[in-house]
């Protein structure tokens, strides 16, 4: 199971702090965070591998940061200087491809329910 938190409403340039609790069936697996606006294909924005190691899509690198809680089991999104361009739904995603996980939707087979920003 994976459950999104911490989306909301926020003004341009603002940050807002995402966070993913996940069961401890996924704490080997690779994590990582999407987000789809409407009308739009549901695109990757960062991810952490098994190993720890973390990926950066170009659209968020710079304003993103993934970390991830081994303890507590949970994978945050830090989000900073939003932009209007940021409104979507995201979500958090698990993939058993550990090592060499990307960005593409169809590597993830665990989906969470999703968590609404809004920027204005």
């Amino acid at each position: 199971q994976l459950v999104e938190s911490g989306g909301g409403s926020v003004q341009a340039g603002g940050s807002l702090r995402l966070s993913c609790a996940y069961s401890g069936y996924y704490s080997r697996y690779c994590m990582g965070w999407f987000r789809q606006a409407p009308g739009k294909e549901r695109e990757g924005l960062a991810r952490k591998d098994a190993a720890g190691f973390s990926r950066y899509a170009d659209s968020s690198t710079g304003r993103f940061t993934i970390s991830r809680d081994v303890a507590k089991n949970t994978l945050d999104l830090q989000m900073k200087n939003l932009i209007p361009g940021d409104t979507a739904m995201y979500f958090c995603a698990a993939s058993n491809n550990r090592y060499d996980c990307a960005f593409d939707t169809w590597d993830y087979q665990y989906w969470g329910q999703g968590t609404q920003v809004t920027v204005s």
